[in-house]
C-alpha cells in the first residue's frame, strides 16, 4: 500500500476537487464503521462526483495495486462495504432522480434512499418494487448490488425483476449505457473478452442440465449467496446477462452510476391482522395454506421476539397483556389498490384464517394507527434486540433461506442449535411468506472458547440450510460472512462458473476483495468488531445507520452513528494504552463531534432503539466542552433574561439600521473576534438577520374569561420579523380574537425561557435558574394544569414539554400555536382569498411532536398548493448554532435549498423564528410564521379596514 501522501496523490488525480479526499485519521475511522459485524480501516476515502471520476479512480486504484470498495449508505449487513483499502463514498454525490412516462419507469442514481425514491414516486401513485425496512437509509446502490427485496415484494418485485437497464462503470474504466441501442455494439468493440467470455459461460450452463436444474431450484427462492448466475439462463443478450449480473454482485463487478425500474402501484387499500400461535411450529405449518390466500406479507416472530416487543411503546395490548412462553406470530397483510379487490381477497381468505390452531378469532383491520403499530413492532426487531444486547458484545445478525414447506422442521432444528451451543435469547424473525427468517448470535466473538463456539454453530447451520435445499443468504448478500460457503452451497462446477464471471470483469481481483469470491476460509472469522462499553445511552448502538439521512451535519462532518463509532474507537485506543491516538482523535472529535451537532434530535427519531445523540453531546459539553466562563456568563443571563433579551433586540435593531460603511466596519470586528474568542463563542452576525423585535408583555385580562394562557417565545423578541411582517405574536392573538378566544400572557413573560438554550449548550446551573422561574408561573396561569398553555415557536413549544416533564405532579396540556389554531381558529375562518402556492419547512421540534399534520392543515388555509420538499430536513440553525457555524446550516440546507428554487412558490413558511432565518440564509427566500401569512390572508379585510 502506498504511503499517505502518495495515495492522496494517485486519488487526486481521479477527482476535481481535492476536498473529495480524506486520509486523515478521524475521518478514516469515522467511515469504517457500517452496519455489519466487521471492522477494517480504509487506507483513504474518496467521494467521486460522476461516472468519469469513477472511471478515472478505477483505472488508477488497478494500475497501482490497490483494493477499492464501493459504499453508500453503510447498512448492508455481511460486511460487503468493509476494507482496508480505498473506500468509495457513493452517497454523497449521486443523488439525481428522473421518473419516467408518468413514474411508471424511473432512472435513480445510487446515492438516493429507497424513502426517497418513494417520496418522488408518490404523485404519480407509484412506488419502488423492493421494499427493505431499512428503507429510511438504504440506498438504491446498495438495494441494486445486494439484489434487495424485503417484506411485500418477495422474488417478483426485487431488484432482478424490475430492473430494466443500468449505466456501469467497468473496472477498466469502461462506461456503459446496457439500455442503449448500441450498447453491445460498443460492448463487442470496448471489452472484447468480457462479450465473448459472457456468452461462453451462458452456453457452459445451458449445456450442463445439472447446473441448469440447480440454478431453477436456488434461484426459485430469495437468494443472494454468490453471484446472480440466473442471468446466464434468463437473458441471452450480452447487455442483458450483464445488467443482471451486476445485480446482487455487491460491487465486486462492476459500480453502477445509475439504474433504471420500472415501478410498481402503489397497494393503498390494506388490511391486516397479528395472529398469535401457541408456538413457533404451529406458525410455520399455517404459512402454506396462508401463502395460498394470496397474502401480500406474513411477517414471522417467534417467543423472544414477542417479549422483546412487549417493552415497546406503542405496541398494541394485545401482545403487552401476553403471558408468553413458546408463542410465535404472523403479521399477515393483503394489499390492492382498490377496495373491491381488497374486500375479494380478504373474504377468499376467511376459510383459510378461521381453521388456524389459533385461540383467539382472527380479526383483519385496516385502522392506519394500529397497523402502524404492528410494523414498528416488526421492523425495529433486529436493532431492538441487539440494542438490548449485554455491553460490549457484538450483533450477529444471519439470514437464511429455505422452501416454505421445510421451514417449520428448519426453525425447529435452528432453535436446537441455539440451546445446543448456549445462544441465550437468540431471536427469530422474517419474512415467512418466501421461507426467509432472519437470527441474531450475540457474543463478545473473542477469546478462543467464543470462537470456537461460533465456529460450531456456523458449521451446523449451514449444513442445516443446505440439507433442507435452502440458501446461506436470502437478502443480505454474500459480503464476508459467507464468501468461504459459496462453494459449498454451489458446488464445484457452478463455483467455477462464478470466478470465472469475476476474473471477466475484474481480473486484478481488486474490487471489493473478499466479498462473494475468496480462497479464505477463515475470512469469517477475520476483523470481527470488539465495541467497548462507554455509556449507557449509546452502548445499544448497532451502528445500523438509520440515523444517518436525518442528520443535518452528515455532509459537513460526521453522523450520529460516526459520533458513537468515534467515541468506541476512542475509548478503544484508551484501552489499549495508545494515549496518543487517543488523544489526535479527541481533539478532532470536538469540532466534528461535539461542535457541528445541532443537538436537535432528530437522529431519536430515526432510531430503531431510540438513541438520541443530541443527548449524548449535550452531556459531553456539559462535562468537557464548554469552557467555565462560558457556563458562569450564560447562567447569570438565566437569572436576568428580561434585560437579556430586550438588549439583544436593541442591537439588533441598530445593528440592522447601520448605513453600509459601518455595516461592513460591524462584519469586519464581529470575524476578528471570532477569531480571537473561538467560532464556537462569538456568533457571525449576517446582513439578512432582522432587527429586534417588540416586548411581549401584554396588560392584564379577568382571569375568568381566558381560554389559554399565551407563552410567546422570547426568540422572537431577539429577531423580529421580516420586513413589512407584524410577527407571530401579533398574528396568533389576531386569530384567536377572530375565533372569540381570549388569551393571557403571564405578568413575568419578559423573564422566562423555555430553557433550551441552556441544556442546548450543557449549562446545567443556568438550565436550572431558568426552570425555577418557569414552572411556579406556568402552574399559577394554567391553573394548576386547568388551561391549556400555548407557545408560538415550535422548539420553544418542544423546550417548555421538556421543562414540565420534570415536575411530575404539574399535568398541564403544552401545545403549540400551530396546533391550536387548526384546532380552534380554522373551523370559523369562513371564506378568503388564499395565495397561489406555499412552500412550508417542517422543523425538527414539529417533526418530533407530531405537529406537522397540523402544520400542514394551516398551509392549506394559507395556499391552494402546499409544497413539502423530499429533501425537507432540519436546518441546523439551532438556536445560535446557525450563527456559531454557518457551515452547518449551508451544508444541512443545500439538498431542500435546491429543491425550493425548483418549486418557485408564490410564499415560504415555517413554525419556529430561528428555523425562517436559516431557510432564508439558504435560499434567499424569505421564510416567515405559518400564522403570521395566514392571519395576513384570512383577515386581510380586517387588516384594511
Amino acid at each position: 500500500m502506498k504511503s499517505e501522501g502518495a495515495l492522496a496523490g494517485l486519488l487526486a488525480g481521479c477527482v476535481a476537487d481535492a476536498s473529495q479526499i480524506r486520509t486523515g485519521e478521524l475521518d478514516r475511522r469515522a467511515l469504517a464503521h457500517d452496519a455489519s459485524h466487521f471492522l477494517l480501516l480504509p487506507s483513504a476515502i474518496v467521494a467521486p462526483r460522476d461516472a468519469e471520476e469513477v472511471a478515472r479512480l478505477l483505472r488508477a486504484t488497478a494500475a497501482a495495486r490497490i483494493p477499492l470498495t464501493f459504499r453508500s449508505g453503510g447498512t448492508s449487513l455481511s460486511g460487503q462495504a468493509a476494507t482496508d483499502g480505498v473506500l468509495a463514498d457513493v452517497r454523497k454525490h449521486f443523488k439525481g432522480v428522473e421518473i419516467l412516462d408518468d413514474g411508471a419507469r424511473v432512472r435513480v442514481q445510487p446515492g438516493v434512499t429507497v424513502k426517497q425514491l418513494n417520496a418522488y414516486l408518490a404523485p404519480y401513485g407509484r412506488k419502488f418494487g423492493p421494499d427493505p425496512a431499512s428503507e429510511a437509509a438504504c440506498t438504491i446502490g446498495g438495494v441494486v448490488a445486494n439484489n434487495s427485496s424485503g417484506m411485500a415484494c418477495g422474488t417478483v418485485e426485487n431488484s432482478y425483476r424490475t430492473l430494466e437497464s443500468v449505466v456501469a462503470v467497468l473496472p477498466s474504466g469502461t462506461v456503459i449505457d446496457t439500455g442503449a441501442a448500441d450498447a453491445d455494439e460498443k460492448l463487442r468493440a470496448l471489452e472484447p473478452a468480457l462479450h465473448e467470455g459472457l456468452l461462453k459461460l451462458r452456453a457452459r450452463v445451458l449445456a450442463n442440465p445439472a447446473s441448469v436444474a440447480k440454478i431453477a431450484q436456488q434461484f426459485s427462492m430469495k437468494n443472494t449467496m454468490g453471484y446472480g448466475i440466473n442471468a446466464l439462463v434468463d437473458f441471452d443478450t450480452v447487455p442483458a446477462i450483464l445488467t443482471h449480473l451486476i445485480v446482487g454482485s455487491e460491487g465486486t463487478l462492476a459500480f453502477v452510476a445509475s439504474a433504471t425500474f420500472r415501478t410498481i402501484e402503489v397497494r393503498n387499500e390494506v388490511t391486516s391482522a397479528l395472529v398469535v400461535f401457541d408456538n413457533l411450529y404451529d406458525a410455520n405449518a399455517a404459512l402454506p395454506g396462508l401463502v395460498a390466500t394470496g397474502a401480500a406479507t406474513l411477517e414471522l416472530m417467534d417467543a423472544t421476539s414477542l417479549r422483546v416487543g412487549q417493552a415497546f411503546p406503542d405496541t398494541p395490548a394485545m401482545i403487552k397483556e401476553l403471558d408468553v412462553t413458546e408463542q410465535a406470530a404472523l403479521l399477515v397483510e393483503y394489499q390492492a389498490t382498490t377496495a373491491a379487490e381488497l374486500e375479494h381477497l380478504a373474504q377468499g381468505a376467511q376459510p383459510t384464517l378461521r381453521q388456524l390452531p389459533v385461540r383467539e378469532p382472527v380479526q383483519l383491520t385496516s385502522d392506519p394507527v394500529l397497523r402502524g403499530k404492528l410494523w414498528k413492532l416488526r421492523k425495529g426487531l433486529y436493532t431492538s434486540v441487539a440494542g438490548a444486547r449485554t455491553s460490549g458484545t457484538t450483533a450477529l445478525l444471519e439470514d437464511v433461506v429455505v422452501p416454505v414447506a421445510k421451514l417449520a422442521d428448519t426453525c425447529r432444528d435452528l432453535a436446537g442449535l441455539f440451546d445446543r451451543y448456549a445462544y441465550r435469547d437468540s431471536v427469530i424473525f422474517g419474512h415467512a411468506k418466501d421461507g426467509n427468517i432472519h437470527f441474531m448470535l450475540t457474543d463478545r466473538f473473542e477469546d478462543e472458547q467464543q470462537m470456537r463456539r461460533y465456529i460450531g454453530f456456523t458449521e451446523e447451520m449451514v449444513a442445516l440450510v443446505l440439507a433442507n435445499d435452502g440458501s446461506l443468504k436470502a437478502e443480505h448478500g454474500t459480503g464476508r460472512v459467507m464468501s468461504p460457503y459459496v462453494r459449498r452451497q454451489y458446488g464445484d462446477e457452478l463455483y467455477e462458473v462464478m470466478v470465472a464471471i469475476k476474473d471477466l470483469f475484474d481480473p486484478t481481483r481488486l474490487l471489493n476483495v473478499g466479498t462473494i469470491i475468496t480462497d479464505d476460509p477463515e475470512l469469517h472469522l477475520k476483523h470481527i468488531k470488539l465495541p467497548p462499553s462507554i455509556d449507557s445511552e449509546i452502548d445499544r448502538c448497532v451502528e445500523c445507520g438509520y440515523c444517518e439521512p436525518v442528520c443535518p451535519s452528515r455532509d459537513l462532518t460526521l453522523t450520529p452513528r460516526q459520533r458513537i463509532a468515534l467515541r468506541r474507537e476512542i475509548r478503544n485506543a484508551e484501552l489499549a494504552g495508545d494515549e496518543a491516538l487517543a488523544d489526535r482523535l479527541a481533539k478532532g472529535y470536538e469540532y466534528a463531534g461535539v461542535h457541528t451537532c445541532a443537538v436537535d434530535g432528530m437522529c431519536v427519531t430515526a432510531c430503531p432503539v431510540l438513541i438520541n445523540t443530541g443527548l449524548f453531546v449535550k452531556k459531553l459539553r456539559r462535562e468537557q466542552t464548554t469552557p467555565a466562563a462560558t457556563k458562569a456568563v450564560w447562567t447569570t443571563l438565566a437569572k436576568h433574561w428580561t434585560g437579556t433579551t430586550a438588549t439583544f433586540s436593541t442591537v439588533m435593531g441598530i445593528t440592522d439600521a447601520l448605513p453600509g460603511p459601518l455595516e461592513s466596519a460591524l462584519i469586519g470586528v464581529n470575524r476578528v473576534g471570532r477569531a480571537i474568542l473561538g467560532d464556537d463563542n462569538i456568533p457571525l452576525w449576517s446582513r439578512e438577520l432582522p432587527g429586534g423585535g417588540a416586548s411581549r408583555a401584554r396588560p392584564a385580562v379577568a382571569k375568568d374569561t381566558v381560554d389559554a394562557v399565551y407563552l410567546p417565545a422570547c426568540v422572537n423578541v431577539m429577531f423580529g420579523p421580516a420586513d413589512g411582517g407584524q410577527g407571530v405574536q401579533l398574528s396568533f392573538e389576531a386569530l384567536c380574537a377572530k375565533a372569540g378566544l381570549t388569551l393571557y400572557v403571564p405578568e413575568e413573560i419578559s423573564s422566562l425561557c423555555c430553557g433550551t438554550p441552556w441544556s442546548s449548550k450543557g449549562i446545567p446551573d443556568g438550565y436550572e435558574a431558568m426552570r425555577a422561574k418557569v414552572l411556579p408561573v406556568i402552574r399559577a396561569a394554567s391553573d394548576n394544569g386547568r388551561l391549556t398553555v400555548v407557545c408560538d415557536a415550535s422548539s420553544c413549544t418542544e423546550g417548555f414539554r421538556h421543562m414540565l416533564e420534570t415536575e411530575p405532579d404539574l399535568h398541564v396540556e403544552m401545545v403549540d400555536a400551530v396546533a391550536f389554531v387548526a384546532k380552534h381558529v380554522l373551523p370559523v375562518l369562513g371564506e378568503y382569498r388564499k395565495l397561489d402556492s406555499l412552500t412550508i419547512h417542517p422543523t425538527c421540534s414539529s417533526t418530533q411532536m407530531g405537529l406537522n399534520p397540523d402544520l400542514v392543515a394551516v398551509s392549506k388555509a394559507v395556499a391552494e398548493v402546499v409544497n413539502v420538499p423530499v429533501n425537507t430536513g432540519c436546518c441546523a440553525f439551532a438556536g445560535d448554532r446557525g450563527m456559531l457555524h454557518p457551515e452547518l446550516t449551508y451544508a444541512a440546507t443545500r439538498p431542500e435549498a435546491a429543491e425550493v428554487e425548483r418549486l418557485d412558490a408564490s410564499a415560504h413558511a415555517s413554525c419556529n423564528r430561528t428555523c425562517e432565518l436559516g431557510m432564508t440564509r439558504a435560499t434567499g427566500k424569505q421564510y416567515r410564521h405559518v400564522l403570521e401569512l395566514l392571519a395576513e390572508q384570512a383577515l386581510e379585510e380586517e387588516h384594511s379596514s
